[in-house]
């Protein structure tokens, strides 16, 4: 998308950030509780291998979409894997590349240290998203369990 960047947020990002984050729990139905949002937002910035990263699709400098993603050891391989946590584009600005092209920056920062399996999950109901992941990745047949 033209005049579109891909950048790590600066402190000076929270409110914008906190903005697409909430947007993204409301699509999914769910909250956070403040403490969350405030350790999420310290990890971000912590900079350790295994804290959250994240990045920020500006547009005219006006933040409008976020993916936040985590390495992680596996014991499958000598090599981290990268799980794409979170993924959100404005509802207006669906259909128009940003997330392709969020889910490609993140494949490039994960390849440059190394690690060469990016993987996410989205819901089931979200066609949106998976027209997008459709074209992108490849399913992996896998269910998701959770105990929690």
């Amino acid at each position: 998308m033209e005049g579109m960047e891909l950048r790590v947020p600066t402190r000076d990002d929270e409110a914008d950030w906190r903005r697409l984050w909430t947007a993204y729990l409301d699509f999914y139905e769910t909250k956070v509780p403040e403490e969350v949002y405030r350790l999420t937002w310290e990890r971000i910035h912590a900079g350790g291998e295994f804290e959250p990263k994240c990045m920020l699709a500006v547009v005219k400098t006006k933040p409008v979409g976020l993916v936040h993603y985590i390495y992680h050891r596996t014991c499958w391989s000598p090599a981290n894997n990268c799980y794409l946590q979170d993924l959100f584009v404005e509802p207006d600005l669906r259909g128009t590349g940003l997330g392709r092209v969020m889910i490609e920056a993140v494949k490039r920062e994960a390849n440059a240290i190394g690690v060469t399996n990016v993987y996410w999950m989205t819901h089931e109901t979200n066609a949106t998203a998976r027209r997008l992941y459709d074209r992108v990745a490849r399913r992996t047949g896998f269910i998701e369990y959770d105990v929690g």
